[in-house]
């Protein structure tokens, strides 16, 4: 399986409801590094997997949907625990959306998955894997 990675990041400000999340059921900031991985069994006609500009710009779009929000306030998310996981599988359910719209190219069509990875911080990370 071949893959390519981009990477970008994003800030949000949000809180959790749950004992288990101690000091974070207040509002708190987090700023995430986000690594998109695209992958495919056999390399496009151009001898890549995605296009790495595409891929770059359109992890960008997604993210900037998120960038500088309370995610508390988001109607897509009332009732929600926006943890690292769960955000993983929004960022990856979303690029997937663009994919199949063609964003990253009519090659992409031949991707067969994405995983996404937010980085915590330099110890802890959480990602969501997902087939196209």
């Amino acid at each position: 399986m071949f893959a390519i990675t981009v990477r970008d990041h994003v800030m949000i400000a949000h809180s959790f409801r749950g004992e288990v999340f101690g000091p974070a059921q207040h509002l708190h900031g987090a700023t995430f590094v986000v690594d998109a991985t695209f992958r495919r069994a056999d390399l496009d006609p151009d001898g890549i997997v995605v296009d790495i500009g595409l891929a770059t710009r359109e992890l960008g779009e997604v993210l900037g949907a998120l960038n500088y929000r309370n995610l508390d306030d988001e109607p897509d998310f009332a009732g929600v625990n926006t943890s690292t996981e769960f955000l993983a599988k929004v960022i990856a359910d979303r690029l997937a959306d663009r994919v199949r719209a063609g964003a990253l190219g009519a090659n992409a069509a031949g991707l067969a998955g994405i995983t996404v990875t937010l980085h915590e911080s330099h110890v802890a990370w959480a990602s969501y894997e997902r087939e196209l």
